[in-house]
């Protein structure tokens, strides 16, 4: 079966992402650019779907339909706020593999865009690797909504397994694409985001997101080994790690319109759900070019 983003497999607990997808962007730009000026920094942005903003609209033209691509995802808004020349690759789905190997027919190996040339990188990765994540949602989804939101029912089923498969597989391939991006970029600053807070640290909003009581901080505390996890691959190639977990503390899929920067599976603003919106995206962007001092 295809791999599809995170988002879109949570939401077919009980959403069908829509058509609208397929708005293009106001503004074309060459192949995988933008902001594309000649004195501006080589900048290429790689990842899955929380780089690509997949849900956010409009998307990115021309690119690969199926990475679900957005115009207005954090990449872009780095680009456009540095004047740097944006090659973005990245696509909702993605996993370090695919980083070496076509993601998709026709797309290329995330590593085919860097070169020597090449000045800055960008990503957000890991989340899709080994289907933990992906498994974890789903499946705490369904015991969520087998209980009503009572109890701690995904937790009880699982225990340590979805957090053993990050520090085991996980960890091990972020640490293996990133000397990858090293290798075949040598004269760039690599830097790797965390992933912003989906669940609150307890409570939840079984309105909204269909996680029983019990396993929000379960889950809150799978996306925390994930982010140890990535920020221990940084460390340990020589990469940037830009922290969210502070910054974005307080702006889970639970919190209003306006303040939260992930949206939540049912009274959310985008067709793809339990994924970054516009804000979050800014907000992610704008954290990066403080760690990186790219102002």
């Amino acid at each position: 079966m295809p791999r599809r983003p995170l988002a879109v497999l949570a939401a077919s607990l009980v959403v069908t992402v829509t058509g609208a997808l397929l708005t293009p962007a106001a503004a074309p730009a060459a192949p995988g650019e933008q902001d594309a000026r000649a004195e501006g920094v080589r900048y290429v942005a790689m990842g899955d779907s929380y780089s690509a903003a997949s849900g956010v609209l409009p998307l990115a033209v021309p690119s690969p339909p199926q990475c679900l691509r957005s115009s207005r995802n954090y990449p872009h808004v780095i680009a456009r706020r540095i004047g740097a020349r944006l090659t973005d690759v990245t696509c909702g789905g993605a996993e370090t593999g695919d980083y070496a190997e076509g993601q998709y027919p026709g797309v290329a190996p995330q590593l085919d865009a860097l070169g020597r040339r090449t000045r800055l990188v960008t990503m957000t990765i890991g989340g899709n690797d080994g289907g933990v994540f992906i498994g974890a949602i789903l499946k705490c989804g369904v015991a969520g909504l087998g209980t009503l939101g009572r109890g701690s029912p995904c937790r009880d089923q699982y225990g340590a397994s979805f957090e053993r498969t990050v520090r085991r597989e996980t960890a091990p391939a972020l640490v293996r694409a990133l000397r990858a991006v090293h290798r075949e970029a040598p004269n760039a600053r690599v830097a790797i985001l965390g992933y912003p807070w989906i669940v609150p640290e307890r409570g939840g909003c079984f309105d909204k997101m269909p996680i029983a009581r019990g396993d929000v901080p379960y889950l809150r505390s799978l996306q925390r080994t994930l982010n140890d996890a990535v920020q221990t691959a940084a460390r340990r190639t020589g990469s940037r790690y830009v922290a969210m977990n502070r910054a974005s503390h307080g702006h889970d899929a639970c919190k209003p319109v306006g303040v939260r920067w992930i949206e939540p599976v049912l009274q959310g603003t985008n067709p793809v759900v339990v994924h970054p919106n516009a804000l979050g995206e800014r907000r992610m962007a704008e954290r990066t070019i403080t760690v990186l001092g790219l102002d």
